[in-house]
């Protein structure tokens, strides 16, 4: 009987060790996939709000076209660059297809400047207004997006959830990150 004993002992550390092992890969792959599923959703509405900077540019190039039909190359590289955006896969090809966005916008913006009454129509006005809040939800939506990125690539680095995220082969994701030299603000004036 006493032989019996001991063995039920270890019998029930080992039961114990597998219970709280198997809880920790659990709770761990099931962190890993709902911040995986965070990061999609919140990519998503980074493209939500491209796509609305997006759909706004043809009017805004339409209302310009109107004043200043000359700034032929302008309009082109706009065109050009909207279409990246349009058709961009990926972090880091969104990311570049947007600065390039980004750019060919202020020099279109830029225009405006050249034209007085092209400033004050009030269809480039209210164009020009929307573009800007949809700058700042752009805005806003990378940097939710970076953050849920940082929350978690770290806890794909960090031990003991790096073993398991190695085990179901959880990588780390990409940033938004903006493209060397866009980090200047251009100088527009309106």
């Amino acid at each position: 009987m006493n032989l019996f004993k001991p063995i039920w002992i270890v019998l029930g550390v080992i039961v114990l060790i597998l219970i709280i092992s198997g809880s920790t890969v659990i709770g761990s792959y099931n962190a890993l996939i709902t911040e995986n599923e965070a990061i999609d959703g919140k990519w998503s509405q980074v493209e939500n709000n491209l796509q609305r900077r997006a759909d706004l540019i043809p009017n805004l190039v339409e209302t310009v076209k109107g004043f200043a039909a000359q700034e032929k190359e302008i309009f082109e590289s706009i065109a050009e660059a909207r279409s990246k955006l349009i058709g961009a896969k990926g972090v880091n090809e969104t990311a570049n297809a947007n600065n390039e966005l980004s750019n060919a916008l202020s020099r279109l913006l830029a225009i405006s400047e050249a034209y007085p009454t092209l400033k004050s129509d009030a269809n480039f006005r209210q164009l020009q207004d929307e573009l800007a809040g949809t700058e700042n939800k752009i805005a806003r939506a990378r940097q939710e997006y970076n953050d849920a990125v940082q929350v978690y690539n770290t806890r794909v680095k960090r031990f003991p959830t790096n073993i398991i995220a190695g085990i179901f082969r959880f990588e780390s994701r990409e940033y938004f990150e903006a493209e060397e030299g866009s980090k200047a603000v251009p100088k527009v004036q309106f």
